[in-house]
């Protein structure tokens, strides 16, 4: 069938984010929206005609829709194969492990990863590359500036195909097949980890809680949680994926995962609690009546990691983003090992893993991930705790006060501001650069600033550079001010402010973070005129 070319023209709001271009469902589904940014990837991506793609998504509201003009447009534009999810689901991590088992050209991931779903809720396309990562500035800056010039979009008139079931079918010439990604996943997690220490130590009467949150780990979690390990039926809650995740806000928190946190403070805690996030590639980490910051998390993972029999040869480097805490950056000092800060958004973890200077990678924003895909990767970070604690024989408190104990704390938190007016927000931002030759020196209580900047940073493999990935103050007694606007958000602005502290001594080790890092909270808004700008007398969400 002749391929049919549609007339159409720019939409001015096409500009990707750190992890793609998410909007609210009801801009995808304008007409001529999904085919205009995929047209424009099909038109920037070089050699991609009779490549291998791969497709798949969070099984969010509206992603069978766009998977079906996806395919159609594939086929009109000469790609060769499709691999798509089955039901056209697939979980950001397995997206990026089939791209690289397949050797694929790239893939397609419809995902507005943590954001809520539902017909009122967030839609999300992002394009990844050969070596399974999202695509880097260069790729997403050419993406953009095509769809402001793009006139026409080609497609084929076919009837929609059947994502259920699996197997392979012909479109236009185009092999397109539908794949069960979880078996390949799970196979993956059983090369890195000892599956038979963590099985025994289920069997040994060891308890935890999965909550999926109804997106997309639920059958990747039962598989290997439940079928694989032998955790008792029940073990993952909210397990299947639905569209609008159940009513679940998808975001792996202890302000949202109200099922996992209400089981892990209740009576008669599990042993372990985690979650994971609407794509998959974010996690939650609890101890009963404790939460991991995943800072902290990072760094515990990075101090243990060769307990693991994917990592028993050690690391090579630990990256993380500049916001997260320097928890992890103490940890690699000890091992002796490089340590990489990076800005926000997974996609400049790619080139460290891809050199081999780096094996773990993490972010404040509870993505945490290493080299075996190029994604942060939710239900990996479960599974490497797991193999940790079957190997030490530990409760995860115990390993969290310990870790302190030897490295010191990094009390953390972040302070999100959602929903900001974009003005209000955009000015805030520019008033703390303008200020920034002014703060050393200036006074706050019984200290000081030390210095303050706007983060920069050039990359070590390629020597790109990335200006203005946030505001740091830093404090004369070392702690630390982040100020940055997300991303990843659909509606209005969302500031986030980090705040850190560094405790060496034990006997200071044992507080509430927010106890702890009050004086600092109230520099922060100091700083910012975070309430007098805002009106906002406490942030939407504390993490």
């Amino acid at each position: 069938m002749a391929p049919v070319i549609v007339q159409t023209t720019p939409f001015n709001d096409q500009k990707p984010g750190t992890s793609g271009l998410r909007k609210k469902v009801a801009v995808y589904s304008q007409p001529h929206y999904v085919a205009n940014f995929v047209q424009s990837i099909f038109d920037v991506m070089d050699g991609i005609r009779g490549q291998t793609v791969v497709v798949g998504g969070d099984g969010r509201f509206y992603n069978a829709e766009a998977i079906q003009i996806i395919i159609r447009m594939a086929a009109a534009n000469g790609i060769g194969r499709l691999l798509v999810g089955r039901g056209g689901i697939l979980s950001t991590p397995a997206a990026s492990n089939v791209i690289r088992k397949h050797k694929a050209f790239g893939g397609i991931i419809l995902s507005a990863s943590h954001n809520p779903g539902g017909p009122d809720g967030d839609f999300g396309i992002k394009y990844n590359t050969g070596n399974g990562g999202p695509a880097p500035e260069r790729i997403t800056d050419a993406i953009h500036r095509r769809t402001g010039e793009i006139t026409e979009y080609r497609t084929v008139e076919a009837p929609d195909l059947d994502l259920d079931r699996l197997g392979e079918t012909r479109l236009d010439g185009m092999a397109v097949e539908i794949i069960d990604p979880v078996a390949d996943y799970a196979d993956l997690m059983e090369s890195l980890f000892d599956f038979g220490r963590i099985r025994a130590m289920f069997q040994g009467g060891f308890r935890m809680t999965f909550d999926a949150l109804s997106a997309v780990t639920g059958p990747y979690a039962t598989e290997i949680l439940e079928n694989r390990l032998g955790a008792p039926a029940g073990t993952v809650l909210n397990g299947t994926p639905l569209p609008d995740f159940g009513g679940h806000h998808p975001d792996p928190n202890p302000v949202h995962a109200h099922d996992l946190v209400a089981a892990m403070t209740g009576p008669n805690p599990p042993d372990f609690g985690a979650a994971s996030d609407g794509d998959g590639d974010r996690n939650m980490i609890m101890g009963p009546n404790l939460f991991v910051t995943p800072s902290d998390s990072l760094a515990v993972l990075a101090a243990n990691a060769h307990l693991a029999p994917g990592y028993s040869a050690g690391l090579k480097g630990i990256a993380r983003s500049m916001p997260t805490s320097r928890a992890a950056d103490r940890v690699a000092a000890k091992l002796g090992i490089p340590g990489f800060e990076t800005p926000t958004g997974w996609k400049f973890f790619g080139n460290l893993l891809d050199a081999g200077m780096a094996t773990l990678c993490g972010e404040e924003s509870a993505g945490t991930g290493s080299d075996h895909v190029r994604e942060k990767d939710g239900l990996w970070a479960v599974l490497l705790w797991l193999n940790v604690l079957a190997v030490r024989g530990e409760p995860i408190g115990r390993i969290m006060t310990g870790h302190w104990r030897e490295y010191g704390r990094d009390y953390y938190t972040r302070h999100d501001y959602e929903d900001i007016d974009t003005a209000t927000a955009d000015a805030l931002m520019a008033d703390l650069r303008a200020a920034l030759p002014t703060l050393p020196g200036k006074a706050f209580g019984d200290t000081s600033v030390e210095a303050a900047d706007d983060f920069e940073y050039r990359d070590p493999v390629d020597g790109s550079v990335a200006s203005r990935q946030g505001v740091r103050v830093i404090l004369k007694d070392g702690s630390r001010v982040v100020y940055r606007l997300s991303g990843t958000g659909t509606g209005g602005a969302t500031l986030r402010v980090y705040m850190e502290r560094y405790e060496a001594d034990p006997a200071g080790q044992d507080r509430d973070a927010q106890e702890a890092l009050s004086g600092l909270i109230a520099i922060a808004d100091r700083i910012a005129g975070i309430r007098s700008r805002t009106g906002r007398e406490a942030p939407s969400v504390i993490t």
